[in-house]
């Protein structure tokens, strides 16, 4: 779990997965092998990185992992904005994690949201499944936000429903 205040703190971490991922990218550059070869040292050797804690990943999921982190930070960056009285976040993305949402104010019961980064905002029907799992929340603003290649960033009426906001976020640049 990390705890988020500022946007500052948004910044640091989105600079350690920017680090995870160069480290990653200078290991596919000294690879000497075909590229099916290649293609499994990524998929099954400890050829990646995990986006910000300093230890040996299989690359494919670093690059699952990167783009969780990446659309937590980027909505919690949106959040700040939205709810300066929030007392800053706590933000634990993926099913693994020990919040029972992506993200939690850390002035209780006031915010909550999760997140996912996908190909089509419908894909393995993570966005409904968001919208049940918020919908029997009990934060006073819910949220979903997603990060989808060609989704216009910000607010997405259209696929709202029990007062849970929907978001597209884009990636820093």
């Amino acid at each position: 779990m990390i705890e988020i205040r500022t946007r500052a703190e948004v910044d640091r971490y989105l600079s350690l997965i920017d680090a995870s991922a160069n480290r990653t990218l200078e290991q596919v550059m000294r690879h000497t092998g075909s590229g099916l070869e290649l293609l499994k040292a990524l998929k099954f050797d400890q050829a990646g990185f995990h986006p910000v804690e300093d230890r040996p990943l299989n690359a494919i999921e670093q690059i699952n992992q990167t783009w969780t982190y990446v659309a937590a930070l980027v909505a919690t960056s949106k959040l700040l904005e939205l709810h300066p009285d929030a007392e800053g976040f706590r933000i634990a993305p993926g099913a693994h994690m020990s919040l029972p949402l992506d993200i939690m104010s850390i002035r209780p019961g006031l915010v909550g949201a999760e997140t996912f980064a996908a190909t089509h905002p419908r894909s393995n029907n993570k966005l409904n499944k968001d919208l049940i799992k918020l919908e029997a929340a009990c934060e006073a603003h819910r949220y979903v936000f997603m990060m989808c290649p060609g989704l216009a960033p910000g607010r997405h009426e259209r696929f709202e429903r029990g007062g849970v906001q929907v978001w597209a976020v884009e990636p820093p640049t």
